[in-house]
C-alpha cells in the first residue's frame, strides 16, 4: 500500500515539474473525451494538500482492504475505480474531476458492509471499529463544499457496496469461505 501511495506522490511530483497540466486528464462528465479520465482521475490530485488529505485514508483503508489477499484487493479496487469513475462521468457537475478519495470511500464502504453481507461477526466488529473512527467521512457523499467531487465520493462508495455484495455472493456459494484467508476476519 505504501508503494501505491508513493506512486501517487511521484505522479504529483512529475505533474508539478512538467509544464503540461496532467489534471486535465481527469473525468470530464458526459463528454466522450472525458471517458478516459475514469482511468486517470484517481492518480491525479489538484494540489499537494489534496494528496496529503487522501494519503492517510488510502494507506489505512487500502491496507485493511488488502488484508483479504491480492486477488480480492485488485477485484475490489477495480470495481470501486470503475463504478466510481463511470458514475462521476455520468452525473458529475461540470469541470474536471480528479483525486483518489472516491477509491478511499469505496474501500471504506466495502469494509463497513462486507461483514454484514457475509454474516461474519469478526468482520462486523472490524466494521464497527472503522465506523467509529472513519464514519464521519461518509458525510462526504453529500453535496457540500465547492470544488469537492461529492459525486466521486458517492459513486466510489456505491462501488464499494457492489464489491462487498459480489464478494458475499461468492462467499455464500463456497462452504467455509467466510472464514477463509481471502476475507478480512473470520
Amino acid at each position: 500500500m505504501c508503494v501505491m501511495v508513493a506512486a501517487l506522490w511521484a505522479v504529483e511530483l512529475v505533474d508539478r515539474a512538467l509544464p503540461a497540466d496532467l489534471e486535465s486528464n481527469g473525468i470530464l462528465p458526459r463528454s466522450v473525451d472525458g471517458l478516459d479520465g475514469i482511468l486517470w482521475a484517481p492518480l491525479l490530485h489538484g494540489e499537494w494538500d489534496h494528496l496529503v488529505a487522501n494519503s492517510l485514508p488510502l494507506l489505512v483503508l487500502g491496507w485493511l482492504a488488502m488484508s483479504g489477499g491480492p486477488r480480492l484487493f485488485v477485484a475490489v479496487t477495480a470495481t470501486v475505480w470503475i463504478v466510481g469513475g463511470f458514475g462521476t462521468w455520468l452525473v458529475g457537475a461540470g469541470g474536471v474531476h480528479i483525486g483518489a478519495s472516491g477509491v478511499a470511500f469505496g474501500w471504506l464502504v466495502f469494509l463497513l458492509v462486507r461483514g454484514f453481507f457475509l454474516r461474519s461477526y469478526g468482520q462486523m466488529f472490524v466494521a464497527l471499529l472503522l465506523f467509529f473512527y472513519w464514519g464521519g467521512m461518509l458525510w462526504g457523499v453529500l453535496p457540500g463544499q465547492a470544488g469537492i467531487s461529492w459525486e466521486g465520493h458517492l459513486f466510489g462508495a456505491l462501488g464499494g457496496l457492489l464489491a462487498a455484495w459480489l464478494v458475499s455472493r461468492r462467499g455464500r456459494r463456497e462452504p467455509g469461505a467466510a472464514n477463509s484467508p481471502g476475507t478480512l476476519a473470520g
